[in-house]
């Protein structure tokens, strides 16, 4: 399996992994992140490899070729390169993106060196270069001079040079993907190149059946090194799990590059795969409608791990809304298993230590120093401007005694110190509590001693056509929900009466719903219970069944 992040924070990506290894099959998860080192642990029985992005720039052209070998030995040609970049070809002069190995370079013909470069081509007043831009990727590496300040200090100056490089940039994609059609990202984003030169002969050496490729960053490193086993005599088949609607998601920078690159690298690459999975039955019908796919994604929803402790079943008391709170990578086909490497070998990770969700899940009301009774709200994820948080920090002031628990990946993170200064300026600072994420196994029983939980998002495609990963969460935890009216989760809550519907940054409508749903809390708790309870089909259980059945049937040989 292949991911464009650490692994710890993406519990889709964990609970995929874990899963299929307890079907039977041999997992290696590969994720590339801004880490310092490789990491190396195992999830149950699959085994975690966290690559260094940094690795891509540090690796030395003397190792240029990883050259996959097959039972006839190596075979020239289809190599993964370490030092390729925008429009670079492999050792042989063959692009390592071409299925035939026919050699299309940039998707034209185009070699490195010819037409606009981009390092030199179109330049904006700012003097920062047209081609490479400044780079989200790969952080300060490789830049100096006026860009590197410009990035580091941010802020005002960094955003102005960026608008004003807008029309340069627009100029640019018009210009790349005239001459290279979908291949135009290896001007615009010649990012995505890291994934592959880190990435790609991990993959090569696993010599895996199947590959899980998470997300549009990887299916590009999936679909070129199905590529190289197909030269070298193996049949690799791939499964693309596509968590969002790219043309729907929100660009993480500043920059009119992002989308049109990376929606071309997708196109490029998705006739690769043998099978698609998605989040949601309304994604699946626009990945259909964008892409004509022979065949309907197979829909794996975000729901959480049954066997994880449920919360207690006994209601609890109902809150008094003025009580004052207390401060405080690759598949393989199952079957025997390699044996055991003796424990002196340096390359084999240390032995598991016990996991933290075998022991007793932490106390989300403990963590915040409430005691039962004081109203507390929650909110579970990543946090972003877009996620709607201020809105919720809005309406506090409108719910006397009311606290709100944030559990995010980073406390410190930039953007939830700047939510934590409104709150103090909004005079409920101490009714805020910042908390990390706990293990994705005992996340419903953390969350479980919290009275509400949130879900804020502003309208914004992707937000509209999914039930996301904390909704179920939530949901298993037997909380009351109040949402913001993105489509589907708002139709969802409202068939189901599992919670209250607010308009989209509106602080006094949150207030509102959550002031109905503290009034009656067992009243929205009991959509959870008895027959006609949507829990048995929320379960990652559930989920992982469509998955095994899905690999079993690509891997299972055909007459």
């Amino acid at each position: 399996m292949l991911v464009d992040n650490a692994v710890d924070g993406d519990s889709r990506v964990q609970k995929t992994a874990r899963s299929a290894a307890d079907a039977g099959w041999d997992v290696t998860l590969i994720g590339c992140a801004h880490v310092d080192a490789e990491r190396r642990w195992r999830l149950g029985d699959a085994e975690v490899r966290v690559l260094p992005l940094a690795a891509a720039r540090a690796t030395p052209p003397a190792t240029a070729s990883a050259v996959v070998s097959g039972p006839g030995g190596g075979v020239p040609g289809v190599g993964v390169s370490a030092d390729l970049g925008p429009g670079d070809v492999s050792a042989s002069g063959r692009d390592v993106g071409s299925r035939d190995g026919s050699g299309l370079r940039d998707g034209s013909g185009l070699r490195g060196g010819s037409g606009l470069r981009g390092g030199s081509g179109l330049r904006g007043g700012s003097g920062l270069r047209g081609g490479s831009g400044l780079r989200g990727g790969s952080g300060l590496r490789g830049v100096s001079g006026l860009r590197a300040r410009l990035v580091a200090r941010g802020g005002l100056p960094l955003r102005a040079v960026r608008l004003a490089r807008r029309p340069v940039e627009h100029a640019e994609v018009r210009y790349w993907r005239a001459r290279l059609r979908d291949g135009a990202w290896r001007r615009l984003e010649p990012g995505l190149w890291d994934y592959e030169r880190v990435a790609g002969p991990v993959v090569d050496d696993l010599r895996p059946d199947l590959i899980h490729a998470h997300d549009f960053r990887m299916l590009g490193v999936a679909a070129r090194a199905v590529d190289r086993a197909c030269a070298a005599g193996r049949d690799v088949k791939l499964v693309w799990d596509a968590h969002e609607w790219l043309p729907g998601a929100r660009p993480r920078r500043d920059n009119a590059r992002w989308l049109p690159a990376h929606l071309g690298y997708v196109r490029e690459y998705v006739g690769h795969a043998d099978a698609v999975v998605t989040v949601s039955d309304t994604l699946a019908d626009l990945l259909v409608r964008d892409h004509d796919l022979p065949d309907r994604p197979t829909v794996v929803l975000n729901a959480p791990i049954a066997a994880a402790p449920e919360p207690p079943a006994p209601e609890p008391p109902a809150p008094e809304l003025a009580a004052p709170g207390l401060s405080a990578p690759g598949l393989s086909a199952p079957g025997p298993r390699a044996p055991e490497p003796p424990a002196s070998d340096p390359s084999v990770p240390e032995p598991a230590a016990p996991e933290p969700a075998d022991l007793p899940p932490p106390d989300l009301r403990e963590r915040c120093g409430l005691r039962p009774g004081t109203p507390l709200l929650v909110y579970s994820g990543a946090m972003a401007v877009q996620r709607g948080v201020d809105t919720v920090v809005e309406a506090l002031p409108l719910l006397s005694g009311v606290h709100l628990a944030l559990v995010v990946a980073d406390p410190a993170a930039t953007y939830v110190r700047q939510v934590v200064a409104r709150a103090t300026r909004h005079g409920v600072g101490d009714r805020v509590h910042v908390l990390p994420y706990v293990p994705h196994r005992q996340l419903v029983a953390f969350l479980a001693t919290a009275d509400i939980g949130l879900i804020p998002l502003h309208h914004w495609p992707n937000h509209e056509i999914a039930l996301i990963t904390k909704f179920f969460e939530y949901a298993h935890a037997r909380l009351p929900i109040v949402v913001s009216d993105v489509r589907t989760m708002a139709e969802t809550v409202r068939a189901t009466g599992q919670g209250e519907v607010f308009r989209a940054r509106d602080a006094a409508d949150l207030a509102r719903a959550v002031r109905t749903v503290l009034a009656n809390p067992a009243r929205y708790r009991a959509a959870y219970e008895g027959p006609d309870s949507p829990l048995p089909g929320w379960t990652w259980e559930a989920q992982a069944e469509r998955l095994d059945a899905l690999y079993r049937r690509l891997l299972t040989p055909t007459r």
